[in-house]
């Protein structure tokens, strides 16, 4: 009698086993989905108006966009956070496997010509587990509602942000210019259009 609850447990045991490596398996392989289309590239400079340079350290950009983050994702425990140092280190948490996981992620900021941004994934951790860096970025997409000027692109380990795209409430228009952080020298210009001051 006990040979054979011995058993039965046995069997169950391992076909829980498999049944998980299965299920692990399935989700770190599975193919992602085709990266989200990046917008159309806007030019500050094809609009009408007055360009102003604006000079920020890494520590004034850095509380900036913490209070964005918390605003715009409605962040009021400090989930998520930004720190600017020698590159964008994110931190944060995803839900995986019904649990909150923390999550780091460092990237490089790489202006582009007409002033976007993207951030090039250098270095990415999900808790303890070991996943393939693209797997955390679809974690990522899924766990954030980011706005529609901010596309997380897991298959290319990449997150453009259109600045260019921003919706700012005083209509101006705003570039990266230059983000130098080893340096400290960071720079937007900020396009003041012609209609917003009625002329």
């Amino acid at each position: 009698m006990h040979q054979r609850n011995w058993k039965v447990l046995f069997i169950s045991l391992f076909s829980l086993n498999i049944f998980i490596i299965i299920t692990l398996f399935i989700i770190i392989f599975s193919p992602t989905p085709g990266s989200n289309a990046l917008p159309e590239k806007e030019y500050i400079e094809d609009e009408a108006g007055a360009e102003f340079t604006v000079r920020s350290s890494k520590q004034n950009l850095t509380e900036l966009v913490n209070q964005y983050i918390d605003k715009a994702l409605n962040d009021k425990e400090g989930k998520y956070s930004i720190q600017l140092d020698e590159n964008v280190q994110i931190f944060g948490s995803v839900e995986a496997f019904n649990k909150d996981i923390p999550i780091s992620i460092e990237m490089e900021p790489i202006v582009q010509e007409n002033g976007d941004i993207i951030l090039k994934q250098t270095e990415m951790s999900l808790g303890l587990l070991n996943l393939p860096k693209n797997k955390i970025l679809e974690y990522v997409a899924k766990a954030i509602d980011a706005p529609e000027w901010v596309i997380i692109d897991p298959d290319n380990e990449e997150i453009y942000i259109a600045v260019t795209q921003m919706d700012i409430k005083s209509n101006f228009k705003v570039r990266a210019q230059q983000i130098d952080l080893e340096n400290d020298q960071i720079s937007f210009r900020i396009k003041v259009p012609t209609a917003t001051l009625g002329l």
